[in-house]
């Protein structure tokens, strides 16, 4: 049977900021997070799991978690003691509509604990996204930056669709595939130029089809000239 209305007033919801490294630790109550922006990798009692700006997940009172996130992640956090349905870890999505309940609730915290927790209801439950690892995806890139790489082959990396890569890559470093690409391809070129190889052989070596190319794409991306990159 489920629990008096008035328990959701027991609920509080708030706008957190998150950087950095958290240790493990538990509460004695239940958790629900919203993403709001960025993305915040965490670990639930061994279980691996990422929220952002599309997802939530349901942390249960007492389970151990720690959690970790490279750049500010914004997240609305409910701390929802004595809630029914709240019993079991659950990832789940979080759609766009949901940012119109919640503003409501900015007038006060009880009111944004019950949108939030009157919408969980009805979203629904996904699986628990594989982490998209820069370990390997970089050296990659770094081991081939002479051939084509184009969005669809990055994302056959991680089994991804190109769609789906160029988001989750974008989410988690703020820079589209071929940006991240385009920057290491010129990082290179930088550190090769200035060690005494000549602008043909650098453009060779990180995959622009001509020395004018990559002269133009230091010019346009870093404000700087190839012949000055040469000079002792």
């Amino acid at each position: 049977m489920a629990k008096p209305a008035q328990a959701l007033l027991r609920a509080s919801a708030s706008v957190r900021r998150y950087t950095g490294h958290y240790a493990a630790h538990s509460h004695g109550f239940a958790q629900v997070l919203v993403g709001l922006s960025g993305r915040l990798e965490l670990e639930v009692e061994g279980r691996g799991a990422v929220i952002d700006a599309s997802s939530g997940l349901i942390i249960p009172a007492g389970a151990r978690h720690a959690f970790h996130t490279d750049r500010d992640a914004r997240m609305w956090v409910v701390d929802a003691p004595d809630q029914p349905g709240l019993e079991q870890w659950r990832p789940f999505s979080a759609p766009q509509a949901w940012q119109r309940a919640l503003n409501i609730g900015r007038a006060g915290d009880s009111v944004a604990a019950q949108a939030l927790l009157a919408a969980l209801r009805q979203a629904p439950h996904v699986q628990v996204r594989r982490r998209l690892d820069l370990a390997r995806l970089l050296p990659a890139l770094d081991a081939a930056l002479h051939e084509p790489w184009t969005t669809q082959r990055m994302a056959a990396l991680f089994s991804l669709s190109p769609q789906r890569f160029h988001a989750r890559l974008l989410a988690l470093t703020g820079e589209t595939p071929q940006a991240l690409l385009r920057r290491l391809r010129l990082d290179r070129a930088t550190a090769l130029l200035r060690a005494g190889v000549s602008l043909e052989a650098a453009a060779l070596q990180v995959g622009y089809g001509t020395p004018s190319a990559l002269a133009f794409a230091l010019r346009r991306e870093r404000g700087v000239g190839a012949r000055s990159l040469r000079k002792p």
